[in-house]
């Protein structure tokens, strides 16, 4: 029996096409600060602050509150949403100051993951009521999303089984969000964790791209207003054989080049436990592979906050120098989404490993 479907109406594609467009916009990235209490309460137990609302609050409103530049390399923040609701200590909500400073705000909506049964792998919760809690988002003013789904790279694993849930359910939350006006970020990530080499990490993202793109096509998801947010194509952690910044960017480019349609406007990279340096070196070498035809820039959480914290451990008195390390952070990864970076970013944490087994966003 034949099937019908339709496209959404114009001035939905042209809403989730300029949001999209805007947000890898060239020299500019994503500023991933989406942490559940939990993760976040982890950063804080290490510069000695209880995980309270309003440690969290001022947390994030030192990063908010940084000088205007910010956002002349970042494009947009993805917020969790207990942030959606919070208020500068002048009473103004961060959703209306990020706006001001012209950086569109966003949010995660997955549930965070769960044992897929019968399994030793993962699936992510959160489809339900999505669509209910996507309006109310975009009625504050959130005009994308964000959902995660890890994959890990074992013996036996990703299995099939995984990979399906992994892409349909991806899949869903896109047609979901577009639904309600919002531009999906789609991502898969195949984690750092394991002994892998740089081949075995690229087949495998390749064949879990592959069946996310069947997904996304299979629900009608419209690519021309959707990102995608996939992990670097690198060794695994435990793997004796280091990769150059060359030969991760060939073998990531060569990965989404084989899998990702031209359609999708850009392409925003999770750093997954990179260094800061790592990350951006990364990142370069990647935009500096000219056949590539997307946008190809940053969505870095830790890779972008790790001096951060450090500068700032948890004390008034440290906001300015902490605000410093993330614009030039910011700074250099802008550089590095044009494939312009050159010196190397001097910054408290840079070389510092980000990597944590069995990470909790």
């Amino acid at each position: 029996m034949p099937t019908f479907f339709s496209y959404p109406n114009l001035e939905l594609q042209e809403e989730l096409k300029r949001t999209a467009e805007a947000i890898v916009a060239p020299g500019k990235g994503i500023l991933a600060v989406d942490e559940n209490n939990e993760g976040i309460g982890k950063l804080l137990a290490g510069v000695d602050l209880e995980n309270t609302e309003e440690n969290r609050r001022r947390y994030r409103q030192m990063l908010f509150t940084s000088d205007e530049m910010l956002s002349n390399n970042i494009s947009a923040v993805i917020l969790f949403e207990e942030t959606l609701y919070q208020k500068t200590d002048d009473g103004i909500l961060f959703m209306d100051l990020l706006r001001k400073k012209n950086i569109i705000p966003g949010v995660k909506v997955d549930k965070d993951v769960v044992p897929l049964h019968l399994t030793e792998e993962y699936t992510t919760q959160g489809l339900d009521n999505l669509a209910e809690r996507c309006a109310a988002y975009k009625k504050l003013g959130c005009r994308f999303a964000k959902w995660r789904c890890p994959l890990k790279i074992g013996e036996r694993s990703p299995s099939v089984q995984a990979i399906e849930d992994a892409s349909h359910v991806l899949a869903r939350y896109a047609s979901i969000c577009q639904s309600e006006g919002l531009v999906p970020i789609v991502e898969p990530d195949v984690l750092l964790d394991g002994n892998h080499d740089i081949v075995r990490s690229q087949k495998v993202t390749e064949v879990v791209l592959a069946s996310v793109y069947k997904a996304l096509s299979d629900h009608h998801v419209f690519l021309e207003g959707t990102l995608l947010k996939p992990n670097m194509v690198t060794p695994g952690q435990q793997c004796v054989k280091r990769s150059t910044p060359e030969e991760i960017a060939s073998a990531t480019v060569t990965a989404l080049l084989r899998t990702v349609p031209v359609a999708v406007p850009g392409i925003t990279f999770l750093s997954g436990g990179l260094s800061e340096e790592d990350a951006t070196l990364n990142l370069n070498a990647i935009n500096q592979i000219s056949k590539a035809p997307w946008r190809l820039t940053f969505s870095y959480g830790r890779a972008l906050q790790a001096s951060v914290w450090k500068s700032w451990a948890g004390k008034d008195e440290n906001i300015g120098k902490a605000q410093k390390e993330l614009l030039q952070r910011a700074q250099a990864n802008g550089l590095a989404s044009l494939g312009k970076y050159v010196t190397a970013c001097i910054s408290s944490a840079g070389d510092m490993s980000n990597y944590r087994e069995n990470h909790i966003y």
